[in-house]
């Protein structure tokens, strides 16, 4: 009979699978338009794209590095960037039931460092970055606001604050070295705005036309309903939410909205790719720990 486990990750790979056929669906209905926006980008559009989403994952590294260094682990940059970008790779390209975080882990208790303290950094860090993101939320919750100001009644504003409160308390445990969680949460924001510079220079290369501001406002949103367990590693799902919003809040056209979200998806993809190198050793040093 099968677990809970297990049927809510078949659940939740359905849900990338009707969530990605929308996309498909949309692309398909507007393929002409689609060719027409690809024909714009040039190969310097999305070198550009790309490095900016690298100097994203080394802000990731450094966010980590700090939390991990505050909590007296005497972890290298080299080793906590390996350990980052295997994460990374374990979470795009492994929809399991073992996450980014879960190898992060094991990576640095095989490496005989305390484990208690390398979970406590990982939760810190997963806080500080939606810290972040819910510091660029009012852009986007903003924008909903003037499309609808009936969807946003002040039962939903307080929930909001009520989240925003919660995420601010769950960081005490680090309150005790505020100059490693302030470095921390700068290296977050860093992060962030890479991202959205990307975002900002392929919306922008396919023809679509929106300030920085409101990609940052409609793409965090679009961050905090991927968080949504609708679908494995947030495939289609996460795409779906971004290319949506882009269209009904930012009025860009629909086929280019799709594109960007697409391309996003394959940039966090490549990025991700140094992880490939070290991550067979963690997971093989997993499997001889389960046995």
């Amino acid at each position: 009979m099968p677990t809970l486990k297990n049927r809510s990750f078949w659940l939740r790979l359905l849900g990338s699978a009707l969530s990605g056929g929308l996309i498909v669906v949309l692309l398909a209905q507007n393929w002409q338009n689609v060719l027409a926006a690809l024909r714009q980008v040039t190969a310097a559009d999305l070198l550009l794209a790309l490095g900016l989403v690298f100097a994203s994952r080394l802000f990731t590294v450094a966010r980590w590095h700090t939390l991990l260094r505050a909590g007296g682990l005497p972890i290298s940059f080299g080793e906590s960037l390996s350990l980052t970008f295997t994460g990374l790779f374990a979470s795009n390209f492994l929809p399991t039931t073992i996450g980014g975080d879960a190898v992060r882990l094991a990576g640095i208790t095989q490496r005989g460092y305390d484990g208690a303290v390398a979970l406590a950094s990982l939760a810190a860090d997963r806080l500080v970055n939606m810290a972040g993101m819910s510091l660029a939320a009012p852009l986007g919750l903003w924008q909903v606001w003037g499309a609808s100001q009936a969807f946003v009644r002040p039962a939903f504003a307080q929930k909001i604050w009520g989240f925003l409160r919660r995420t601010a308390a769950s960081l005490t445990l680090w309150l005790h070295k505020p100059q490693s969680l302030a470095l921390s949460f700068l290296f977050a924001l860093a992060h962030m705005l890479c991202m959205f510079s990307a975002n900002y220079v392929l919306l922008h290369a396919l023809g679509g036309e929106l300030p920085l501001w409101r990609i940052i406002g409609l793409f965090s949103l679009s961050y905090f309903i991927g968080l949504l367990p609708v679908s494995v590693n947030g495939y289609g799902w996460q795409e779906f939410a971004t290319s949506s919003l882009l269209a009904t809040l930012g009025g860009v056209d629909l086929s280019v909205s799709a594109t960007v979200a697409i391309f996003h998806r394959l940039l966090m993809l490549t990025a991700s790719l140094p992880g490939a190198l070290t991550l067979p050793g963690i997971m093989a040093a997993m499997q001889k720990q389960d046995e």
